[in-house]
C-alpha cells in the first residue's frame, strides 16, 4: 500500500518555498529579474485599473501577481533542478520520488561499483526499469532485471529506459513527461498486488556468483559431523 501523504502546515509550506527560492536564485541568474517582472507588471496594471474603475480590482490584481510569481518559481526551479541533476548518479530515482501520483520507486535494485544502476518503478502504467550509467554496462543489468521480473509480474506491462543525453536514451528533462504519458494499464488494486510480489522478490537473499569467500565458508569437518553413523 502507498503511504498516505503527510499534511504540511502553512509554516512548513512557507519554509519549503523559501528553500526553493534560495536554491533557484543561486542556480539561475535570470530568476530574480523574471520574478520581479511577474510581480511588478500585474501590480502596475492593478494600480491603473483601481484608478480607472475602483478598488474592486485591487484583490484581483494581487492574486494575479502572486499566481504569476508562483508560475515563474515553478518553471525556473524545475529547470534549475534538472540542470543540477543531469549527470548525477541516482538523479532519476530522486526525480521520480518527488512526482505526484502513486509511483512506487525502489532505487538501485541492481548496481555496480562504477555507479551503474537500475531503478525499479511500479505505477499505473506497469513496471518500469530506469538505467543510469555506461550504456554498454547497464544494458546487461537491464537484461538481468527483466529476466528476473518476468517470473512474477505476469501480464503487467514492462518498460525499460536508459537515462542519458546520448542518442536513443531518455533525457532526464523528459523523464517525468514520458512516464506521465504512458497508458494507465493497471488499477490501484493491481499496483498494490504487484508491489507486494516484487517486494517479496527483492527481499530474497541473492547468492553471490563465483567462489564462496573464505570468511563465509563452513569450518572443516562440519559436514562430516552431520552424517549418520
Amino acid at each position: 500500500m502507498a503511504k498516505p501523504q503527510e499534511k504540511v502546515s502553512f509554516g512548513q509550506r512557507l519554509k519549503q518555498i523559501g528553500m526553493v527560492f534560495q536554491f533557484t536564485a543561486k542556480q539561475d541568474r535570470w530568476f530574480v529579474p523574471l520574478l520581479a517582472g511577474a510581480l511588478l507588471i500585474p501590480l502596475a496594471l492593478t494600480v491603473v485599473a483601481v484608478l480607472a474603475w475602483g478598488w474592486f480590482y485591487l484583490p484581483v490584481g494581487i492574486l494575479l501577481a502572486l499566481l504569476a510569481a508562483l508560475i515563474v518559481l515553478n518553471l525556473r526551479s524545475n529547470a534549475a533542478m534538472m540542470n543540477v541533476a543531469e549527470g548525477q548518479p541516482g538523479a532519476a530515482a530522486q526525480i521520480l520520488e518527488s512526482m505526484r501520483g502513486d509511483w512506487r520507486v525502489t532505487p538501485a535494485v541492481s548496481s555496480t561499483t562504477t555507479f551503474d544502476m537500475v531503478h525499479l518503478v511500479i505505477g499505473r502504467p506497469g513496471v518500469i526499469l530506469l538505467a543510469e550509467g555506461s550504456p554498454q554496462r547497464v544494458r546487461g543489468l537491464l537484461g538481468q532485471e527483466k529476466r528476473r521480473l518476468s517470473k512474477v509480474i505476469g501480464s503487467a506491462p514492462l518498460y525499460d529506459y536508459v537515462v542519458g543525453s546520448e542518442e536513443g536514451q531518455l533525457s532526464i528533462r523528459k523523464l517525468r513527461t514520458t512516464l506521465m504519458r504512458l497508458p494507465r494499464n493497471l488499477t490501484g488494486k493491481d499496483v498494490n498486488a504487484l508491489d507486494k510480489r516484487l517486494k517479496a522478490l527483492t527481499a530474497r537473499p541473492q547468492i553471490p556468483k563465483g567462489a564462496i569467500p573464505k570468511d563465509m565458508r563452513p569450518p572443516k569437518g562440519a559436514f562430516r559431523q552431520t552424517r549418520g553413523r
